[in-house]
């Protein structure tokens, strides 16, 4: 007896797409350099280093032969998954196939933006009015941003929480030691609590999130309830696992 199979049934189709992609700038060759800054980042913000494929940008550098595999060790002791390499001359580009990544020509002069802090943007601290006692955790002040955070910006509150007032874009990523409050679109990335506050939550007028994040446990885009769409949502940490509703 013989089976029919159909031939043309499809396996999997390719599609274009834009996904968000952070790129690291290299300015030294130098692994061990690497390795110190990599590891005073992941001190000040340990939830965005769960796993984030990263894309090592070469084009800085005159290193025809890169220790490419060192450094990508490098990244991936602290957490960051190489996935591509841009630019670099042939011997770097054939390195990057030879350990299973892919290789991006140079990005045009004016294209990139520098995922970055954004120190000279508006900022005022906001002091509770509710103080607690010495014997209590001393308040932390509130950062109060006001605008657009716009695609390759990052805001962050190291100490208390972060107010936005304004969206945050897709491609764009805000980070709080405490809660993340967002008067607007929340298009991008919100991680909250980052330093392990699982107290910590993220609330938003307008939900459309990349990616949601308390306390280092997170939810990607295609995780959340498309019912949640575009509405006010609040997310929180809840019974072991990140819990999103609507905001009422």
């Amino acid at each position: 007896m013989s089976l029919n199979v159909d031939s043309a049934a499809v396996a999997f189709t390719f599609k274009g797409g834009m996904l968000p992609m952070t790129v690291m700038e290299l300015s030294s060759a130098d692994p061990e350099r690497i390795r110190q800054q990599l590891a005073g980042k992941l001190s000040q913000s340990p939830a965005f280093f769960q796993h984030t494929p990263v894309v090592l940008s070469v084009e800085k550098l005159d290193e025809p032969h890169l220790a490419l595999e060192r450094i990508c060790a490098v990244c991936r002791d602290h957490k960051l998954l190489p996935v591509a390499v841009r630019g670099g001359p042939e011997p770097v580009r054939q390195s990057a196939w030879a350990l299973g990544l892919g290789w991006f020509p140079p990005v045009e002069e004016g294209r990139g933006r520098i995922l970055e802090s954004v120190s000279s943007a508006p900022v005022h601290e906001v002091i509770p009015e509710e103080i607690a006692s010495e014997a209590e955790m001393p308040a932390l002040a509130t950062r109060l941003y006001r605008g657009t955070v716009r695609s390759g910006q990052q805001v962050s509150a190291s100490e208390g929480d972060l107010v936005v007032i304004g969206a945050v874009n897709a491609g764009a990523e805000v980070l709080a030691a405490g809660s993340i409050h967002v008067y607007g679109a929340l298009r991008g990335r919100a991680l909250a609590g980052i330093h392990g506050n699982i107290q910590a939550g993220i609330y938003c007028r307008e939900l459309e999130a990349e990616l949601l994040s308390v306390a280092g446990n997170y939810k990607r885009s295609e995780d959340i309830d498309p019912q949640l769409s575009g509405r006010p949502a609040e997310v929180h940490f809840t019974k072991e696992q990140l819990e999103i509703k609507p905001l009422v």
